[in-house]
């Protein structure tokens, strides 16, 4: 398949990096069809990416126009089905393995046979998800950072048996959204999140200890080392569940204690302190 004959994106899971996806993909000129079983997920979803395109009208980086005929571009649907004539598929549904494959499983079936079939995972093997998919040399991971919106960069992770025509295409469709490509092996957290989440992990074993404050911690980090936000205030943006997922993905395939998820992420995941999208993590949050 060749770039132009890409008409629609297909885009699976409306949480807050699907629907950044599909904000991308809206800007970039693109259809763009946003599935989600959960209605009251789609209605934010429209809602985020409404204000999200009227932040850029704000900053002088889209006119009103453009990001009128951006939202025109966004549908929404509640059944996978739906998303069958998409030329390009990308899954951001939540990072659990189970969850994934089943929806590799689906989309393989349902999708037309040239379709490309791609996963947001940020953690989970691409090869796997290709397999489950019965089309593997069609499958690749793109991994979005959040927000989707501002980050440039998008880890490109072909399976053992993506094809170099779908590498290609994919660094194509990358590009033409704006952002930075990165190909990496698919191992285990790929580059990214193998070398943050022991960053964070480690960030609140020191929270746990009494070591300091939240606002000590990430304080240290952003003046000490020039990160631009610090590591417990990102696993906020992140979600304290997909950190904990991450977490337990890297533990288990590399067997090393080094990646062990502290038991206070896990204590604060089970309490439904998820970071900024139930408004209490680390940190509290109003109006989220």
């Amino acid at each position: 398949m060749k770039i132009e004959e890409i008409k629609s994106i297909g885009v699976v899971g409306a949480g807050q990096m699907g629907r950044g996806i599909a904000q991308v993909i809206a800007m970039a000129g693109w259809d763009v069809l946003l599935c989600d079983v959960n209605d009251g997920a789609l209605a934010l979803a429209s809602k985020k990416i409404r204000e999200g395109l009227a932040k850029a009208v704000e900053k002088g980086s889209l006119s009103r126009e453009q990001s009128d005929a951006a939202l025109g571009r966004v549908r929404t649907a509640g059944r996978l089905e739906l998303i069958a004539d998409s030329q390009f598929v990308i899954e951001a549904a939540p990072e659990s393995s189970d969850l994934k494959l089943d929806l590799f499983k689906r989309l393989g079936l349902q999708c037309k046979p040239e379709a490309i079939l791609a996963s947001n995972t940020s953690s989970i093997s691409i090869t796997r998800l290709a397999t489950a998919s019965g089309r593997a040399a069609q499958v690749i991971g793109l991994h979005f950072m959040n927000p989707v919106p501002v980050m440039r960069l998008v880890e490109v992770t072909p399976g053992m048996d993506t094809s170099d025509e779908t590498v290609t295409l994919a660094l194509e469709v990358i590009k033409r959204l704006g952002k930075t490509p990165v190909i990496s092996k698919d191992g285990p957290g790929f580059i990214v999140n193998r070398v943050l989440m022991p960053m964070i992990n480690e960030a609140i074993f020191a929270l746990q200890e009494g070591i300091g404050a939240p606002e000590t911690i990430d304080l240290a980090i952003t003046e000490g080392l020039n990160h631009p936000v610090g590591p417990l205030a990102l696993a906020d943006r992140i979600g304290l569940d997909t950190v904990l997922a991450i977490c337990e993905v890297l533990h288990q395939n590399f067997g090393d204690p080094k990646f062990r998820p502290c038991p206070l992420l896990r204590k604060y995941v089970e309490a439904g302190r998820l970071g900024r999208k139930t408004g209490r993590g680390f940190y509290t949050y109003e109006g989220h």
